[in-house]
């Protein structure tokens, strides 16, 4: 195993990356989206929750104590989540296919799931008194 992927430094923005990746893939999907009422509705929605991980973790990144990083990487959490459930709203409304949409759903729980893990190990950092600045 390579040195930089065992850096915790490394491994942050290579999250950091994927957020933005997938920000940029939930803003084309949304451009694509129907210009109906419903369309433009959903298109909104999702472009606020899928675009706002990326830059909330920049701030997780940046807290200014342990509780503020918990704090900031449960908003990463919450709004991946409400992204997926939007994701499953235009599949279902027929709005995008789910082949079309597919790899931004896989995506999206997966970092759904890193984002977890990451909560949990700080959570449990911060109940024994381990987190560093």
């Amino acid at each position: 195993m390579k040195d930089d992927e065992v850096n915790p430094q490394f491994r942050a923005d290579a999250l950091e990356e994927r957020l933005i990746d997938f920000a940029v893939r939930v803003v084309r999907l949304s451009a694509a989206l129907p210009k109906t009422a419903a369309g433009k509705h959903i298109a909104g929605q999702i472009m606020r929750s899928g675009t706002s991980a990326a830059p909330n973790y920049g701030e997780a990144r940046g807290a200014e104590s342990q509780a503020d990083f918990v704090h900031k990487l449960a908003i990463v959490l919450k709004e991946l989540n409400e992204t997926s459930i939007w994701l499953r709203i235009v599949v279902r409304s027929g709005m995008s296919s789910e082949k079309l949409t597919a790899q931004l759903v896989q995506e999206n729980n997966e970092l759904c799931r890193i984002i977890t893990a990451s909560l949990k190990t700080a959570r449990r950092k911060q109940i024994n008194g381990k987190w560093k600045m």
